[in-house]
């Protein structure tokens, strides 16, 4: 059997990096969030609370994450497609704590004792525009209503232009064990392109401060393909990254949508570079994380050998959920906050995406839930295939037949010959009982997935994905 743990040794040749340079989903969920619909609700949604609650669950109680998103950014960065509300107002984060305390307790009031936390994730917009006074506030009122595991990952999202060496020690003081830096890129022009300037020096003393400080784990975020990007600054930008040593990286393909983010529409199309440029920036990147003894663990992400998501991958322990990989178990996740998306048993939800839909909602007394899914059998099924395929590199058929009672070969006979292209490029090995992504596929393992996403088959508009490399 093929070990994706030899990625470190696989060539990726230029050309077939060029062939998958096509949109794909990403998988954190399956289905995709893109498949939500209105006709699931709040209602839908404190049923699945109570069925949680209640432990009308097969298996029991599974652990629980949670995802609190601060929307607020002082300044817009031009290639962000997240939900985000720009403003300097800084007093306007009192009344989003107000409602995420309304919101806190109601699930509290839903789930009755206190749940056990394993994962804890603020996300953004900038989690920092929250001054430390707020951010001990919001910690508070999250350990009031749920209770935090021993060990348990707490990891906020930073700014660099928002954090300082006594801005960290605080929040190492509120709990939070693990940070992740938004850097995209240390060029200079590159910078001022996408109105983010924050000199390599800054980003380095905060790293620094934060090994002293003992954080157990520090990630940096990179993105390719922004404007103004060549593959002569990016190889720059990855030799500082190696020389900053942070313990996880992501590397992100920019997807230019000017058409549904309206800040990408202040990026000069003319200043993107080309997709020759794109895909030897990939390759190089590639490289350079493998050769500096990163382990490739999937997808974008990279990480120290020694970090936990390196050992999970050796271990065969890799998760996936809607913040990407993770070392935690299949898990319920509560989200919280504008536009927070979450999963409670086999349903998905997803809260409003305004502040004034989403105050009006928690000041009603009602959860903000505007749309959502209900799996099917179907879905769940290949659900575990998808997981499967993005966090083991192999599909064991024996496992899933014996949980969803079908026979692989014949529920998904079509999806196993689509396969037969990417078996002759060698990035699939098709065997007795199992189908194995080799070393080399492992690279390609969204586009792999993507063969058993009955939605996806449905419906080949695409452009609404990032790309798969």
């Amino acid at each position: 059997m093929v070990q994706i743990s030899d990625s470190a040794d696989v060539q990726l040749p230029v050309d077939l990096l060029r062939q998958f340079d096509v949109p794909g989903p990403r998988y954190t969920s399956y289905p995709t969030a893109d498949r939500f619909v209105e006709a699931f609700t709040a209602h839908d949604y404190a049923c699945a609370l109570r069925q949680r609650a209640e432990g009308a669950v097969v298996g029991g109680k599974p652990p629980l994450s949670l995802y609190i998103h601060i929307p607020f950014c002082e300044s817009v960065c031009y290639y962000c497609a997240c939900n985000k509300v720009i403003t300097k107002h800084h007093e306007r984060a009192g009344e989003y704590l107000d409602a995420l305390d309304l919101e806190i307790d109601l699930h509290a009031k839903a789930l009755g004792e206190p749940q056990v936390v394993s994962q804890l994730h603020l996300g953004g917009g900038s989690p920092t525009f929250l001054s430390d006074e707020e951010l001990a506030r919001l910690m508070t009122s999250l350990r009031r209503a749920f209770q935090l595991a021993p060990g348990a990952e707490i990891s906020i999202e930073v700014d660099p232009r928002t954090a300082s060496a006594e801005r960290l020690a605080r929040w190492r003081e509120l709990g939070f064990n693990r940070l992740s830096f938004g850097v995209q890129d240390f060029d200079a022009e590159v910078q001022k392109a996408v109105h983010r300037v924050q000199s390599f020096e800054s980003v380095r003393d905060l790293v620094r401060s934060a090994r002293d400080l003992g954080y157990e784990s520090v990630n940096v975020d990179l993105i390719y393909g922004l404007p103004k990007q060549n593959p002569a600054s990016f190889a720059r930008t990855i030799d500082l990254v190696g020389e900053l040593r942070p313990d996880r990286i992501a590397l992100y393909a920019y997807a230019h949508l000017p058409q549904r983010f309206k800040p990408q529409r202040r990026i000069d199309p003319a200043e993107l570079p080309t997709a020759a440029d794109r895909v030897t920036m990939l390759s190089g990147a590639i490289a350079g994380f493998l050769s500096g003894g990163y382990t490739y663990i999937g997808m974008d992400h990279f990480a120290l050998p020694g970090d936990a998501l390196a050992a999970a991958k050796r271990q065969g322990r890799l998760h996936r959920n809607f913040q990407g990989y993770s070392t935690q178990p299949d898990c319920d996740l509560i989200g919280l906050g504008v536009s927070a998306i979450g999963r409670m048993g086999a349903t998905y939800s997803q809260n409003a995406k305004t502040l004034p839909e989403y105050y009006d909602a928690v000041r009603q007394g009602q959860f903000p839930i505007v749309r959502g899914l209900a799996l099917t059998r179907d879905d769940l099924l290949r659900r575990a295939v998808i997981m499967a395929l993005m966090c083991q590199g192999r599909l064991e058929f024996e496992s899933i037949e014996l949980s969803h009672l079908i026979k692989v070969p014949e529920y998904f006979r079509s999806e196993l010959e689509s396969l037969a292209p990417y078996e002759a490029m060698g990035l699939v090995v098709r065997e007795p009982g199992a189908l194995q992504v080799t070393a080399k596929g492992w690279f390609f393992v969204r586009a792999i997935a993507m063969a058993f996403d009955k939605h996806l088959q449905a419906d080949r508009v695409r452009e609404r994905f990032s790309r798969i490399i």
